[in-house]
Formats: C-alpha cells, sequence, structure tokens
C-alpha cells in the first residue's frame, strides 16, 4: 500500500484504530499504571521520580527521545508557564510547552495532573502516539502524516514548523525544501516558509487534506516506493477534487510525476 493509502484508511476512521491501539497489551497495562498512580505525582520532581509516569508523561506528548532531559523537564514544571521568562516559554518547543502547561505544579497545584480531565487528556495523547509510532515501525511516512493532521491545525506560523522537526519533515518533503536549508538563519528559513505556505489553510480540512496527500506522493518518490505511481496519481485527484490553495502545478512535482506515468 501506499503512504496515502495507508495514512487515509486510518484517518479516516481514527477512533476505531485508537481504539484498538489503547487496548494494545503494552498500552493498556502503561495506562492501567498512569491512571492508577498519577495521583502520587504532587510536583514536578514526584512525576520525575517514577520512571514509569515520566515515560508515559513524556511519550504522550511526542517527547519520548528525551526522557534523559529529567533536570530540564523538572525545571520547566517547577517554573510554570504564566511567566513570560519561564523556561517552558523561553525554549521555543511546542511539545515541551503543552507538557508543562499539563503538569503546571506551580500554577495549578499540587492536583494539576491528577484530576479527571487532565488524566483523559494525557491518555488521549499517549493513545495517539502510540498508535502513530506503531505505523512509524512500518511506514514513517504514515506516522508522519498522522502527525501532521494532528498537529497542523493549531499552527500559528512559520517558526511553530520550524520548532517540529516532524513538522517541519513533511513540510520539507511536500515542498521539496531541502534539510540543508536548516543551515540558514532562523528568520530566513521562516520567511522563506512564509511564502510557500498559506499557514491557515491548514485550518481548513480539505486543504490540511490536499497537503497531507501530496507530502504522501512525494514521501513515496523520494523513498523508492514501489507504488508510488498510484500514490502520486492519488494525490493529483485529490488536489482536483478539492480544489487547494496548495497547488501542485509547480513545475518541479510536475517533472517528477511525469517520470512516474514514463516509469
Amino acid at each position: 500500500m501506499t503512504t496515502l493509502s495507508t495514512y487515509l484508511s486510518i484517518s479516516r476512521d481514527l477512533p476505531k484504530w485508537q481504539g484498538v491501539q489503547a487496548k494494545a497489551p503494552a498500552v493498556a497495562t502503561a495506562t492501567k499504571y498512569y491512571q492508577a498512580h498519577i495521583g502520587e505525582a504532587k510536583s514536578g520532581a514526584d512525576l520525575v521520580r517514577n520512571p514509569r509516569l515520566f515515560d508515559y508523561a513524556m511519550k504522550a506528548f511526542g517527547l519520548g527521545d528525551r526522557l534523559y532531559a529529567k533536570g530540564l523537564m523538572t525545571r520547566a514544571m517547577n517554573e510554570g508557564v504564566l511567566a513570560s521568562g519561564a523556561l517552558a516559554n523561553k525554549l521555543g518547543d511546542p511539545n515541551v510547552l503543552a507538557f508543562v502547561k499539563a503538569f503546571d505544579f506551580k500554577d495549578k497545584g499540587a492536583g494539576a495532573a491528577s484530576t479527571a480531565a487532565a488524566v483523559k487528556n494525557v491518555v488521549a495523547l499517549y493513545t495517539e502516539n502510540a498508535l502513530e509510532a506503531d505505523q512509524g515501525k512500518q511506514n514513517e511516512g504514515v506516522e508522519l502524516a498522522l502527525y501532521f493532521q494532528r498537529k497542523a491545525p493549531a499552527i500559528k506560523d512559520a517558526y511553530a514548523i520550524l520548532a517540529d522537526k516532524k513538522l517541519l519533515s513533511v513540510v520539507q518533503t511536500a515542498l521539496g525544501i531541502s534539510p540543508m536549508t536548516g543551515l540558514q538563519q532562523i528568520d530566513t528559513q521562516a520567511a522563506m516558509l512564509g511564502a510557500k505556505v498559506k499557514i491557515a489553510d491548514f485550518q481548513d480540512a480539505k486543504k490540511l487534506q490536499t497537503f497531507i496527500a501530496r507530502f504522501a506522493a512525494m514521501y513515496d518518490y523520494a523513498n523508492g516506493a514501489s507504488a508510488a505511481g498510484a500514490g502520486a496519481s492519488n494525490a493529483i485527484l485529490l488536489d482536483a477534487s478539492q480544489g487547494a490553495s496548495f497547488a501542485t502545478s509547480d513545475s518541479g512535482l510536475l517533472a517528477k510525476l511525469q517520470t512516474y506515468r514514463a516509469g
């Protein structure tokens, strides 16, 4: 299956897939422990001291690759988010900021993480991330597409894309932007993205799907997927049917799609 077809099969019935993921033994066991013990965490230090709680919380917010950053995360939680100079606000990482807002013991008190609403939110995020990670083991493009679908509507500006490596990877792949542009000044990168992407379109469901379809086609092209030609054709059909502003009429993309047809 192409990246696009796999992504669409999941995204069109996301609640069902999330339900299946939630019942997976590893996920269900981790969730049960979190629900039973999160009330014991009354501060950032408490959370970090319990490796199972900390692991669950970090993975829920897409920070599973930074489990080593215990000192930084403890400091961030200790400082909260209300002060403009708080660490979570200064880091420029939306995932860290979201984490600290969820575990804001400083501003919300000792029970910040154990209210019914807070626990439900973290469990839902953990399940979503687990689903994406599981799909990524088979096709990283599907993981990125699902992540982009979930996170893109909240993007406010180009800097938010630059601050999230997964969002940036999707945008760079979809638009054929070299990762080497990361060597440029941050403001230069932001200006370039701003000229190529209309951020507001990510809040339009149809236009968002068109952009993801474009990404999926380009991802399969870049990774030499055997069914990439079908993926590219699907992306064009989706573009045409939705009339999105993320046009696939640029010469670079058309040249690559012509290569598919010629092949």
